[in-house]
Parts: structure tokens; sequence; C-alpha cells
């Protein structure tokens, strides 16, 4: 990954241009280093913070979201979460959370990914970038397989409920209700 662009910023929210929140030691501490398509960044909070905060921003808790995966696809281990749904902001974990070697992954921006050795894989995102991670093939394969599952399940039900309002503001002629009470109201 280059490096030209890297600051320090003290607010950051997953965008839709975020590609990753790794950790990055400094000093005696670990910040986050977010990479985004075009940018780079060092912020003095530790990855799970800069993933808690954005779920936050939008509109629940990272226990809310983790709650909302377990609820839809039944996992609550390295669970993938969908920061927010809308923009389609989908991040999973490479290992648990609460490891401090945790690096957080946007599934929208993974494009390809190749075995390095039986600890390592190389991840190709969306904008031509490479990383080597720390993790099996096998688990970021499965990491990532859940994530598209939980993104599945959650439009299916998105476009389940677009169905049934729908039909509940419709009548069987496709007449919208406020369209069947307008000429009733006319003389």
């Amino acid at each position: 990954m280059n490096q030209n662009n890297q600051g320090i910023i003290e607010e950051y929210e997953i965008t839709p241009h975020t590609l990753m929140v790794a950790p990055i030691n400094y000093g005696s501490k670990i910040y986050a280093r977010i990479v985004e398509m075009e940018d780079e960044f060092i912020s003095p909070f530790k990855p799970m913070e800069i993933i808690k905060k954005s779920c936050e921003f939008f509109g629940s808790s990272y226990e809310g979201r983790k709650q909302g995966t377990k609820q839809l696809i039944n996992i609550t281990h390295k669970a993938p979460i969908a920061i927010d749904p809308t923009s389609s902001i989908f991040f999973f974990p490479t290992t648990s959370p609460l490891r401090p070697q945790c690096i957080w992954l946007s599934h929208e921006h993974v494009v390809s990914y190749e075995r390095l050795d039986s600890k390592h894989t190389t991840i190709t995102f969306r904008n031509r970038q490479t990383i080597d991670i720390a993790v099996s093939c096998s688990s970021f394969e499965n990491q990532l397989h859940r994530t598209s599952f939980l993104k599945t399940k959650l439009i299916q039900r998105i476009e389940e409920t677009k169905r049934k309002s729908f039909y509940l503001f419709t009548d069987a002629n496709g007449i919208k209700a406020s369209e069947v009470i307008s000429k009733y109201i006319q003389r």
C-alpha cells in the first residue's frame, strides 16, 4: 500500500470509500491505519473504536449491528457488520475483534485474494492496491462468504418490505390508495 497521502486525523467515520481499518503501532500505543480508495490516514483511536463510532454515526450501536448479524445469519464469532446497509458498507474482521491485530476489511472493495502461504493471504482491492495479511486463505474466504450471506439476507429483507408496502398501498388494479380516495372526493 502506498502511504504518500498519510496524515493524522482526529475524527473519522467509515465511508463507502474506506477499504480497510488496520492496527498500527504508534509509539507504545495502537492506532488505526485507515486506507481509502485514494487516501490513507492514521487515527489515534484503535480500529475497533473506529468501527463502533461508525456504527453509531449511521444510527446503531456496534452491539446492535452484531445482534442483527446474529438474527439474520446466526453468526456470533468474528461476525461481519452492516455498518450502513443503505450505502452497502459491510465490514468483516480478519480475526476476533477483541485481538489487537484484528484488521477490518470492506466487503465491497475486495476484488480478489490468493494464498501466500499457509498463514498469509494477499488481498487485492478495487483500486488495485494489494495487502498481505496474517490470516489463512480459508479463514479469509470464510469471512468473505459470511459477509456476502449477511448482505444477501439484509437485501432480501429490504426488498420483501418494499414489496409488502407496495401491496399495502395499491389495490388489485394497480391503483394507489391515494388515487382511489381522490375519485370519491371529486364531485
